[in-house]
This record gives C-alpha cells, structure tokens and sequence, in this order.
C-alpha cells in the first residue's frame, strides 16, 4: 500500500492570552496615559503560529500548556476557529494561562512582555504524545523559543528522527547550542534576532547575507532574514536571493513574524518551492500588519492568494 503523504504541520510552542492596548505613544516609566482601545484574545508565539498554519490551509496540531483559569476558553475557542488540533494542547491544574502584555502606539510599532506562566509546564512527554500521534503524517515542525529551550532542542531531535522539515523562529532570540543550527532546516531571524544571535549588525541586504551565512556555515539549510518593510533575504550554502516587499499601510505590526512563520510551513508542507513558499509568507506577514491584534489579523489563505494576485 502506497505511504499517504505528509501534509501536516505540527507547532510546538508558547499558548497565551494577549492583553493589548492601543494609544497614540506608550508610556514613559512612571507616566499614565489615556488609551484608545483595548483587546482580550488569544495569543503566543506558538498559538499565533498555529494559527496561521491553519488559516494558509494546512492540517494544523498544536503541542503547548494551558492553565485551568478563564484564559483557558480563549485558547480553545481561538485554535478551534482558524481549525487547529488541540489534541495535544494539555490543561494544567492550579497554573494560569500564559500571559502577553502588548502595547501599540499610532505608528504600529509594539512593545511586548510575555509571562510563560503554563507554558514551563510543557514536557517531553507532551512532545512524544504529539509525534506518535501525527508525527507520520507531518511535513514539518515549527516551533519558537518562549517555552524552556531544552525542550526546542528534544522538539527538533524528535522532528529529525521522524523526518520532518524543522522550522524554528527563533524569537525571542537566545543563544542556543552551536550544534543544534544543524538539526534546522529553516530558521526566521528578523534584523534584531539575526544581530543578537550572529553579532552581525543587519543594517542592509549585504549584512542580512552575513548574518544568514552565519547560519548556514553552522549547517541550517536555509537562513531566511526578514527585515520589515524592506523585504527579506533567504541564504543557504550554494545562493542568496533578495525577496522584494510588498508596500501596504502599517497600522499594527504584533504577530506579523508569526503570520509569516506559520505560511511558510503551511507553504512548505503543501510542496510549494522554497521561493513560492516564502512569496506566500511575506503576503501574510504585509496582510498581518495592516489590520489590529495579533490572532485576528492573521490572514487566510484566500486573502493571501487575492493579495498575490495582484501583482
């Protein structure tokens, strides 16, 4: 009997619940100003990325911790929503849901603290249960790095040893083993992550191409280095290609990486080239950014497409 194909995407990462208020400017330290809305919705690395993986159309699993208080049912409800698995999504008694405070002023831009909360209490096991589970029929893991990183390390080696693509989106950048870059087939660095992990100031395409080949001289097949308006560069071992951005009005630039990351994969377990794939994530990155909110912003795979369409 022929092997059904893998298709599937499994996101192993941080759940929370976003709270974000919006204003003309934050705060200065020890100053109170009035805001101009306020929003309660799902949110974390891992969930938002779950969530793109599910809107861009892919068969989606999410592998993370909840607590057992209120936040709880805006998780589900909000993975149920863009279609996401969360049989592997595990409530733990007596700890509260991961929490991000957002702040976004009048230009879009954001500032971000995240309190794990549940997420330390995801496991080995948790990972095991998932990858015996679905692990056949998965294309590729992608997974961050706000749950404990010894636990990114058995996620990526469980990953390998099931052959599946690894996608790792490395935010918020820490400084990880020398030897993992080469379990990583994709890794997604913004123009912060890449400067601290690298130490390479990416200040243009020729410094994204440093960094990314800082990456690739560690064995990651492909170092993808996003850099905001300006578009992206995608660095392996043999070529560099410049990816040129797609102009849209910023109102709101939360979740705009995990748009991204999540179409990528979607991108890449359909088959899609590498090139096409990531043409694919920066349309759901710009779409991300022009709307509010992290979950809600996220586009779907029709939107993606009508963007693209037009050239």
């Amino acid at each position: 009997m022929a092997q059904s194909p893998r298709t599937d995407v499994i996101v192993v990462g941080s759940i929370s619940v976003d709270v974000t208020t919006f204003s003309e400017r934050v705060p200065e330290r020890g100053e109170t100003i009035v805001g101009d809305e306020f929003s309660l919705m799902l949110g974390g690395k891992g969930g938002n990325q779950a969530i793109a993986a599910g809107r861009a159309g892919a068969p989606a699993h999410m592998v993370g911790c909840v607590g057992d208080d209120l936040f709880r049912d805006i998780v589900w409800s909000g993975l149920a929503e863009a279609g996401v698995d969360t049989e592997f999504v595990r409530e733990v008694a007596g700890v509260g849901t991961g929490v991000a405070h957002i702040r976004v002023d009048a230009a879009g831009e954001n500032d971000i603290v995240m309190v794990p909360r549940a997420n330390g209490e995801l496991n080995e096991a948790d990972i095991d249960r998932a990858f015996d589970a679905v692990g056949s029929r998965c294309a590729v893991m992608l997974t961050q790095l706000e749950t404990p990183l010894v636990l990114t390390q058995y996620a990526v080696d469980r990953a390998k040893r099931a052959g599946v693509t690894v996608l790792l989106d490395p935010a918020p950048a820490h400084v990880l083993d020398d030897g993992l870059w080469a379990s990583i087939d994709f890794v997604t660095p913004n123009e912060t992550e890449a400067r601290l992990l690298t130490g390479i100031e990416v200040t243009d395409r020729e410094k994204a191409i440093a960094a990314g080949r800082w990456f690739t001289d560690r064995g990651t097949g492909c170092a993808l280095i996003t850099l905001a308006g300006d578009g992206a560069v995608a660095v392996t071992a043999d070529d560099a290609v410049f990816f040129e951005p797609i102009r849209v009005d910023v109102v709101d630039t939360t979740a705009a990486g995990d748009a991204f990351a999540g179409c990528l994969a979607a991108s890449l377990a359909a088959g899609l080239t590498r090139d096409d794939a990531i043409r694919r994530a920066m349309a759901a990155g710009a779409l991300a950014v022009t709307k509010a909110g992290a979950a809600p912003s996220i586009p779907s795979k029709e939107e993606v497409d009508a963007l693209l369409a037009r050239g």
